[in-house]
C-alpha cells in the first residue's frame, strides 16, 4: 500500500505515525468505554429484559440505526467537520451499548470479563503485528473482504435455517477474519497517517475513521470469541453434570 508520505523523513515518518495511532487507539477506546458502561448500566435496569422482549421493532431499529450512522459517518466523511464525526462516532458506540446490553443478560459476568481480556490480548498481539510487521499486508485485503462477505451472507442465511453446525462453522471462520483484519487494518491506518497535515482538520477525521475500523474489529471478535466462551462453559457444565 502506497500512501502520500509529504517528505518527511524516515524518523519524521515514525514519529508522525506512533501520534497518529495514539489518538486512534484513544477514540478506539473511548468508544469502548462508552459501549460498556452503557450497556452495563441498560443491564441493570429492572425488568429491562421483558422490555426488550416485548419491543423487539425497537431493538431492530437500533441495529439499522447503527448501520445508518457508520454508512452516513464513512460516505461523508470528507464533507463533514472533525466535531461532526466525533459525535457519529460517540453516538454509534453509544448505540451499540444498548443492543450490546442483552450481552450482560445471556452470559456470566464472569465470562464476559475472562472473554474480554482474551479479545484485548488478541487484538494487542494482532494489531502489534499489524504495526510493526515490514511485511505488506494489502494482498490479505480481497481475501478477508471475501471471507467477511461470505461471513455476512452465511450469518443472514442461518438466521432462518438455525443449523448448528453452520453456526459453529460461521463463528470459528469469523474469529480468523476479523484477527487477520486486525492485523491489516492497523498496518493500513498507520500508513495512512502521513496523508495529512499534523494537527490539520483532515488527520483528526482520518484517526476517527480507524478508530471506527478497530473499534468493529475488536467488537465482532469479543461477540465470536463469547460464542466460543458459551459452547465450553456449556460443556464443562454438561461433564459437571453427568458425573454428579
Amino acid at each position: 500500500m502506497e500512501f502520500e508520505t509529504r517528505n518527511y523523513t524516515n524518523e519524521q515518518v515514525q514519529v508522525v505515525q506512533a501520534a497518529f495511532m495514539s489518538k486512534v487507539y484513544s477514540w478506539m477506546s473511548g468508544g469502548l468505554a462508552i459501549t460498556g458502561l452503557i450497556a452495563m448500566y441498560v443491564a441493570s435496569i429492572e425488568g429491562i429484559e421483558l422490555m426488550i422482549q416485548q419491543n423487539m421493532m425497537l431493538f431492530y431499529g437500533l441495529f439499522i440505526g447503527e448501520f445508518l450512522l457508520v454508512g452516513y459517518l464513512i460516505a461523508r466523511i470528507n464533507k463533514m467537520s472533525a466535531q461532526t464525526a466525533a459525535l457519529i462516532f460517540t453516538g454509534y458506540a453509544a448505540l451499540n451499548g444498548l443492543t450490546l446490553s442483552v450481552v450482560f443478560m445471556i452470559y456470566r459476568s464472569e465470562s464476559i470479563a475472562s472473554t474480554f481480556f482474551v479479545t484485548a490480548g488478541t487484538f494487542a498481539v494482532m494489531s502489534a503485528y499489524g504495526y510493526y510487521t515490514k511485511k505488506d499486508l494489502s494482498s490479505w485485503g480481497n481475501l478477508l473482504f471475501m471471507a467477511l462477505i461470505g461471513f455476512i451472507i452465511a450469518s443472514v442465511v442461518n438466521f432462518f435455517m438455525q443449523s448448528t453446525m453452520l453456526y459453529w462453522l460461521i463463528t470459528y471462520v469469523g474469529v480468523f477474519v476479523f484477527v487477520g483484519l486486525t492485523a491489516y487494518d492497523t498496518q493500513k491506518i498507520k500508513n495512512m497517517s502521513t496523508a495529512n497535515d499534523i494537527g490539520s482538520e483532515g488527520e483528526a477525521k482520518s484517526a476517527i475513521v480507524g478508530a471506527l475500523m478497530l473499534y468493529l474489529d475488536f467488537i465482532n471478535l469479543f461477540l465470536l470469541l463469547l460464542r466460543v466462551c458459551l459452547l465450553y462453559t456449556s460443556d464443562a457444565a454438561d461433564e459437571r453434570s453427568s458425573v454428579d
